[in-house]
């Protein structure tokens, strides 16, 4: 069934109208897989060499750094990016440039006072980790900056900006690689991967001609804290369980469990990669989806969704094919504990990408609370699956734990989106009033 023009309008234009809105559509998706390609590509390389570089022990170190990254990427997010993207996706230009010049500025404070206080803790810790650890705080403020204006290139609907971003920060990364491979240790390569991202961040504020004023911090937190804030928990509560069962497992079974884990992560890396940064593409697609054709929105989360837990699923599958041989190039020492858990992984990965259609269509809709209570359910699951299954049997006990946590989690981020829907819905219908 075809709609009508409205009155007044020329019918031969709606057709070129909506080829133009489909186009226009397909570019930005382009673009933001373009970009997730690129981040795929420097997260897989990082990974892998530092994997082949370091073996298994020296790599659990590494990957407990990172993952300590990556919950102050979600802090930076809630507050910073994710209420930038869901109020100020495709808004006038002014308004886009001072919420970024806010947004950005807020990152970078994140990043700077996080940054001082992990520091701090390393220095106290000393050792390898420690040093790991204060490496990592003095390399915060620019891997938080670089992240911040992808979002903001996406806001705006410039997925191409984001694209270039991503590719200069690759590109720095090579002789950064090179030249940490010769120190050889652990605090060598996190400078490394923190310096080449500091590069892009840089070059970011070039491409925008936007500069970051953390002086409006606090204002911006201010005027989005009823988005921020919960989405701040709801972030956190994701990375945290994350961080919570990498220190769980390395302390029940051991700090290589970390390595293996991490490793076999990278074998799935291409589809991590996007499922950590989706909300780039997929949180503005949403809300354009809403604004336009709310009755849409979830199709759109389903196909979603859908496509990317079937995707996992394929791509697991080939590498249950992947001879120990190759998996020995690339991964090393750690292919042999890594490759048991391909099957189990394979799944959360499923699981994952099939909640996060759901997860945008909420954010779309500004549904907070219902977000907030979907993700802090998963999380718990995540946390107990991830323990539990160590505790009983080991880091594979530990994957089939979060295989099943993960299937769980999506299972309510889709009740939830049903509900929020149906609100909507009612809320929409004006009362009918009886005379």
């Amino acid at each position: 069934m075809t709609s009508m023009p409205v009155e007044g309008e020329n019918p031969q234009t709606v057709a070129p109208r909506a080829g133009s809105a489909r186009r226009a559509l397909v570019g930005r998706l382009s673009w933001g897989l373009a970009d997730q390609a690129a981040s795929s590509i420097s997260n897989f390389a990082v990974g892998i060499y530092v994997a082949r570089s370091l073996g298994v022990t020296a790599f659990g170190v590494f990957s407990l750094a990172w993952v300590t990254y990556g919950v102050v990427l979600n802090v930076s997010r809630g507050l910073s990016t994710d209420p930038l993207v869901v109020r100020f996706s495709g808004v006038p230009e002014a308004s886009w440039r001072g919420a970024v010049s806010r947004s950005t500025g807020t990152a970078l404070g994140v990043g700077t006072s996080i940054g001082a206080l992990s520091l701090v803790v390393g220095l106290a810790l000393g050792g390898r980790l420690g040093t790991a650890f204060a490496c990592l705080g003095v390399m915060l403020p620019g891997l938080l900056l670089q992240d911040a204006w992808r979002f903001a290139f996406f806001a705006a609907g410039n997925g191409r900006k984001a694209f270039v971003n991503d590719v200069v920060w690759c590109l720095a990364l090579v002789p950064a690689m090179v030249a940490a491979a010769h120190v050889d240790t652990v605090s060598a390569f996190v400078l490394a991967w923190g310096a080449s991202a500091a590069v892009a961040a840089a070059y970011g504020c070039l491409q925008s001609g936007i500069r970051p004023r953390t002086t409006e911090a606090r204002g911006w937190l201010r005027e989005q804290r009823d988005l921020g804030y919960r989405y701040l928990v709801e972030n956190v509560s994701l990375s945290g369980a994350s961080q919570l069962r990498a220190y769980g497992l390395g302390a029940i079974v051991g700090v290589g469990a970390v390595g293996a884990v991490r490793g076999a992560e990278l074998l799935m890396g291409p589809f991590l990669a996007v499922l950590m940064g989706l909300s780039l593409v997929t949180v503005p697609e949403a809300a354009r989806v809403l604004r336009q054709s709310p009755h849409r929105l979830r199709t759109f989360c389903l196909l979603l969704g859908g496509g990317q837990a079937v995707a996992a699923l394929l791509w697991g599958g080939s590498l249950l094919l992947l001879p120990n041989r190759l998996g020995d190039l690339v991964l090393g020492s750690v292919w042999h504990s890594s490759s048991h858990l391909i099957v189990p992984i394979t799944f959360s990965v499923a699981g994952a990408g099939l909640g996060t259609g759901a997860a945008a269509g909420l954010r779309a809709l500004g549904a907070a609370r219902r977000s907030l209570r979907s993700q802090l359910f998963a999380s718990v699951c995540y946390v107990s699956g991830g323990l539990g299954g160590a505790a009983l049997a080991g880091t594979v006990g530990s994957a089939w734990g979060v295989a099943a946590a993960t299937v769980s989690g999506s299972a309510v981020w889709w009740l939830q989106l049903r509900s929020a829907l149906r609100e909507r819905r009612h809320d929409s219908v004006p009362e009918v009033r009886t005379s």
